[in-house]
């Protein structure tokens, strides 16, 4: 694959400042780290953006999410590795994420306000925003995730 854009951060600085921003506001809001990182995984995986699907499960992994949670993910709702949070949160993500077609329903909401209170529930909202456009970003303009060493496909 070839990015369409080498630097899209350098041709844009106030617009990533200004998405950066975000990010460090909801980074601040007292929200898991790997709740975050979880629902900003499943956006990606829903939009095949796998520059930030790289980022995602590093970032995790690095965090102490498991191996095992990381590989269930595409399958949250047949798991029971994840705690009722995380399954509101998770849904919330893939109604945002699919918007257009679910119209947020209510029963993903009524879910996710019985876990969460509604400053939580406004930056998650704000997370999945962010990672749909950060992924709309890297898709769009074909970034290439980084490749360890001996990995590249022959």
């Amino acid at each position: 694959m070839i990015p369409r854009i080498q630097n899209p951060f350098k041709s844009a600085p106030d617009g990533i400042k200004a998405m950066m921003a975000v990010e460090a506001s909801i980074q601040a809001s007292g929200l898991d780290h790997n709740l975050l990182e979880l629902v900003k995984l499943r956006a990606s995986q829903i939009n095949g953006c796998a520059y930030c699907i790289h980022m995602h499960t590093t970032d995790a992994r690095a965090h102490g999410e498991t191996e095992m949670r990381l590989y269930m993910l595409n399958a949250w709702r047949e798991s029971p590795l994840y705690s009722d949070r995380e399954r509101a949160a998770l849904g919330w993500t893939e109604a945002l994420t699919h918007v257009a077609e679910t119209r947020a329903p209510d029963a993903d909401y009524e879910r996710l306000d019985a876990q969460f209170d509604e400053a939580e529930i406004v930056n998650l909202t704000l997370l999945i925003g962010a990672i749909n456009l950060w992924n709309r970003l890297q898709v769009g303009l074909r970034a290439v995730h980084p490749v360890e060493a001996g990995r590249v496909a022959a």
